[in-house]
């Protein structure tokens, strides 16, 4: 595993420098300090190499969500989730490429390689909400306006550069002021809920990290 990560981290630098589409698997053996071959043990492709590589950014946020849901459950909250998540994409470009999408960052990596595994992942978090009335029964087509609304804070820099003029402690603050006035109910839910419903969030994230462990490592 210490290869493996050593191989990804190279990947991951080379990346940030130049774009997926200048760099060679040649470029990430040198840079790794091992064999073209060696890279080839672990990943038998390039894609497959840089899908490893978006799965363990995945897992870290994952690990960094489920230590903040149990220190603070309240931030369960569609509000503080979203907000919490687009600072935390605003920390790792490569995850926030596939969201954008940024052709020239992850060329077409910008699907997510185990994308059905997350739409699973995702409905269960709607349903975990919708069940504890974390968020407003008046919405129509609820899961898709939620969505809808979230992805447009992470695709519109790309179609308007005056975005630059925001920093993203600004932009998250406007993320969760529109959830929580366009998709939260009025009445804040009590601990006892804020708790059930974080305990049963931190469940889903578990049950995310084993198959993308077994993606990465084999």
């Amino acid at each position: 595993m210490e290869r493996a990560n050593r191989i990804l981290d190279a990947t991951r630098d080379l990346t940030l420098r130049f774009g997926y589409r200048k760099v060679t698997v040649e470029d990430i053996a040198t840079a790794a300090g091992v064999g073209k071959g060696t890279v080839y043990l672990h990943w038998r492709t390039k894609d497959e190499l840089y899908e490893a590589l978006l799965l363990r950014e995945s897992i870290e946020v994952i690990e960094e969500f489920t230590a903040m849901l149990r220190r603070d459950p309240s931030q369960v909250r569609p509000c503080r989730f979203a907000r919490a998540s687009f600072l935390s994409m605003s920390r790792r470009p490569l995850l926030r490429a596939l969201f954008a999408p940024d052709l020239e960052l992850l060329g077409r990596l910008v699907r997510h390689p185990m994308r059905s595994h997350d739409l699973l992942a995702a409905d269960r978090f709607h349903t975990v909400a919708e069940r504890f009335e974390l968020l407003r029964s008046d919405v129509p087509s609820a899961r898709y306006t939620l969505s809808a609304a979230m992805a447009g804070f992470y695709l519109f820099d790309g179609m308007n550069p005056k975005g630059a003029e925001l920093d993203a402690e600004a932009k998250a603050d406007a993320l969760a002021f529109t959830v929580r006035h366009a998709f939260e109910p009025a009445e804040t839910p009590s601990p006892d809920t804020l708790a059930a419903a974080a305990a049963e969030y931190i469940s889903i994230f578990r049950d995310l990290i084993p198959p993308y462990r077994k993606w990465i490592y084999g």
